[in-house]
């Protein structure tokens, strides 16, 4: 009788313990992500954070950081921008939150291709003002159709590109980047054999590396 009422003492606890655990387990990890352009002046990233605090906190995400870009959402080098991708690939966040998708991606392509990543790693996005959230069907659907569009827009430039391409040649016209000037031919092969390394060639006459290169091995 003395070990039926023990485990009928722990049973109770026992159940409840493992509700507590669930709870916990199923918590994701929010990283809020907000832009403001330079362009516009007077912009107050605030006006962005202030809501998507306040709906993380409602869906009962975890909070796991804030990174804001005063940048041009046409630039891949957004210092905060960065960052995020930087977290989310050591997978410290469960989801990305963000006010609307041009304050993330500067384009359809940019967005599908960090989205396609955040997928691999595991990170859900939600977009407060366009209602999209990779955590629900509905979500996954919108993502695969916008990832479809993206393929297709591509295809569509590449092969307007191609074509652009054979007219050009048909016409007789260049088609690839016209050679560097003599003098700056001759001062490259000059600095290589005086035991400069293709990248400091490069840094130092202001040309690319695959430029320096190139005519590094043709010299040879």
């Amino acid at each position: 009788m003395h070990i039926k009422g023990f485990y009928g003492y722990i049973r109770p606890v026992t159940k409840e313990f493992l509700f507590d655990w669930e709870a916990m387990i199923t918590q994701k990890r929010v990283a809020i992500y907000a832009r403001v352009s330079t362009i516009d002046k007077g912009q107050d990233p605030e006006t962005q954070l202030l809501v998507l605090r306040d709906y993380a906190a409602r869906r009962g995400l975890v909070p796991a950081g804030e990174y804001v870009d005063y940048a041009s959402g046409r630039r891949d080098d957004r210092p905060q921008y960065q960052a995020l991708l930087a977290v989310a690939r050591k997978r410290h966040i469960d989801v990305v939150l963000v006010w609307r998708y041009d304050r993330f991606a500067r384009s359809t392509q940019a967005l599908v291709h960090a989205l396609n990543e955040f997928h691999r790693l595991g990170v859900d996005f939600i977009s407060y003002q366009e209602n999209i959230d990779t955590m629900t069907p509905q979500g996954e659907l919108i993502f695969t159709v916008m990832a479809s569009l993206a393929q297709f827009e591509s295809a569509l430039i590449s092969e307007r590109v191609k074509a652009g391409m054979a007219r050009a040649k048909a016409q007789g016209k260049r088609i690839s980047r016209a050679p560097l000037a003599k003098e700056l031919q001759a001062r490259i092969t000059a600095l290589y054999a005086e035991g400069l390394s293709i990248h400091q060639i490069s840094k130092q006459l202001g040309i690319g590396y695959g430029t320096a290169w190139n005519y590094v091995q043709h010299a040879k």
